[in-house]
């Protein structure tokens, strides 16, 4: 199997997540996630279906790859265990694709977190192309006999897979967070599309926003209210449930916050709010806060306001845009 027929099974699984929501079969299946995790509704699953669909078109599938000219080089294929994350649905995704398309074997190590949906893709592209039937081998228990690995994880986790996978070359993922910056000049549009980088798949991904840092005179209504179209996420029960619980507890311990019935808001240094909160920094000028978020750089997987990403674009990274700024494809050719 040649480049050109691993990039052309790619893009028609692109399309294919395009089309879902014609497959009566696999819109059944998504239906029913939510029963086997809570946090996968239908909306986030289809979420990152059509984020996906939109990531795998052609061109966009061309210009990733452009950047990598010896892909086209025939070497004998490496055994690459790959560690998924199940956070958000279909999180693992990108790093099984650039197994497949560098050539090499990948050693799946789902999340039983996510263990249907990312089976149901890996059926897909064993459909669309039958040479990847032997690239891509489901690990049940230990992982053995690999080359390489790329291992998602926590912080706690990490330090198992430094100790485990630390002989073998290895990316090794750690927690991440993401951070807006405003500066008082943004539409109420932009603040609408910041709800997207909060709240979209319940803030569970380490590219959704979960601290802001703001002008000492904003007026954080003006939040409120760009963000009141997500409310019926409060509905949702194990989000309501964390809400409840936070709530409570910062009551309980006299914290100041601000709440409206599906966000709580409190000012805070640290960086990683929980589920159905968000925290809030002030500076005094907006060279201070760049200053704090870059002393915090890697703890921090994207920045989003002027200068930095665009409002609402988080959770719709490029194919290029490596998670912790790694390029996962340029470690998978250089393998020896």
């Amino acid at each position: 199997m040649n480049l050109e027929q691993r990039k052309e099974a790619i893009v028609r699984l692109g399309q294919w997540m395009g089309d879902i929501e014609s497959n009566d079969e696999v819109m059944g299946l998504i239906a029913r996630e939510r029963s086997h995790n809570g946090w996968f509704t239908k909306d986030n699953v289809l979420a990152a279906m059509k984020a996906w669909a939109r990531s795998l078109a052609p061109e966009k599938v061309e210009q990733w790859l452009s950047a990598y000219p010896e892909l086209d080089q025939d070497k004998p294929a490496k055994r690459v265990g790959v560690v998924m994350a199940g956070n958000i649905p279909l999180v693992g995704l990108h790093d099984l694709l650039t197994v497949l398309l560098s050539g090499n074997t990948a050693l799946v190590k789902i999340s039983r977190d996510d263990n249907r949906l990312i089976p149901l893709v890996m059926q897909q592209l064993m459909e669309l192309e039958p040479g990847f039937k032997g690239q891509m081998i489901p690990v049940i228990g230990k992982m053995e006999d690999f080359d390489a690995v790329i291992a998602t994880g926590s912080n706690n986790t990490s330090r198992y897979f430094e100790y485990y996978f630390g002989k073998v070359p290895n990316i090794i993922r750690k927690n991440r967070t993401s951070v807006a910056v405003l500066t008082g000049e943004e539409s109420e549009e932009e603040l609408k599309l910041l709800a997207d980088d909060v709240f979209t798949h319940f803030g569970l991904g380490c590219r959704n926003v979960t601290k802001v840092y703001m002008p000492q005179d904003f007026e954080l209504d003006r939040l409120f209210g760009a963000f009141y179209h997500y409310h019926k996420i409060g509905e949702h029960n194990k989000y309501a449930n964390n809400y409840d619980y936070h709530k409570a507890l910062w009551l309980l311990n006299h914290e100041d916050l601000l709440e409206n019935g599906f966000l709580l808001m409190k000012e805070d240094a640290q960086l990683v709010s929980p589920v159905g909160s968000l925290f809030y920094e002030r500076y005094a000028d907006l060279a201070s806060a760049e200053a704090v978020i870059a002393q915090n750089r890697e703890q921090i997987q994207c920045i989003v306001g002027k200068g930095h990403l665009p409002f609402g674009s988080a959770q719709q990274p490029e194919l290029w845009d490596y998670a912790d700024e790694v390029d996962t494809l340029r470690f998978l050719i250089d393998l020896n």
